[in-house]
């Protein structure tokens, strides 16, 4: 898993509350196999014209001109900005996966669906809960004609506009923020604990040969 610290750059405005999983990656894109290959489809029917089928070429689709994702001011974004209640709905990692493919390291938002939270701190995705107040004023930095850029410094816990006209502090649990810190997902906390396995399976072996 990726590691993540600090993250600055332009954050994408998606002023939509209750955003489900099924709009953040539609159900036709869950039958691959594969855990890449899904951030071309993120927001799949907000953000083309036409209907999305699993492994076609997005660079030639028509795109909706109104939806954020597809304006210029956002192209590289690193950061998305969310209303209340993000990721609600199915268990699915592939929302995750999609969000994290496309580019996008941290979501700020006022609240999200719990299993998508989970889901999110387990896939080097840092979700960020500050109150609906301040998410309005980042919003409204991010909304501008030259957007403010927004900084996410995970080990000082804080959200912060690179002007420093804003400022906020955000709470995490410390083994989720250590994991992420140090890019360890489930199967890399599990290897931190190799030599300890190793010498476990040693005396096993020799206890029932």
């Amino acid at each position: 898993m990726e590691k993540i610290d600090r993250q600055q750059g332009v954050a994408i405005p998606l002023d939509r509350s209750n955003v489900d999983t099924d709009a953040i990656i539609p159900k036709q894109f869950l039958t691959s196999i594969k855990r890449t290959g899904f951030g071309q489809n993120l927001f799949d029917e907000w953000r083309y014209e036409d209907y999305g089928v699993p492994g076609a070429d997005c660079s030639t689709r028509p795109l909706k001109k109104d939806f954020v994702l597809n304006d210029p001011r956002y192209k590289g974004a690193s950061i998305m900005l969310a209303r209340k209640n993000f990721g609600c709905g199915s268990s699915r990692e592939h929302a995750a996966w999609a969000i994290h493919q496309y580019g996008i390291r941290v979501v700020i938002a006022p609240s999200f669906g719990d299993i998508y939270f989970q889901n999110s701190q387990k896939n080097g995705l840092l979700s960020v809960v500050l109150k609906e107040e301040e998410v309005d004023k980042l919003f409204e930095a991010a909304s501008q004609a030259t957007p403010v850029e927004i900084v996410v410094d995970l080990g000082e816990q804080t959200v912060s506009t690179a002007d420093g006209s804003q400022k906020y502090h955000f709470e995490i649990d410390p083994f989720r923020k250590h994991c992420l810190m140090n890019g360890l997902d489930d199967v890399g906390l599990t290897l931190t604990k190799a030599d300890q396995i190793k010498a476990f399976e040693k005396v096993h072996r020799e206890r029932f040969p």
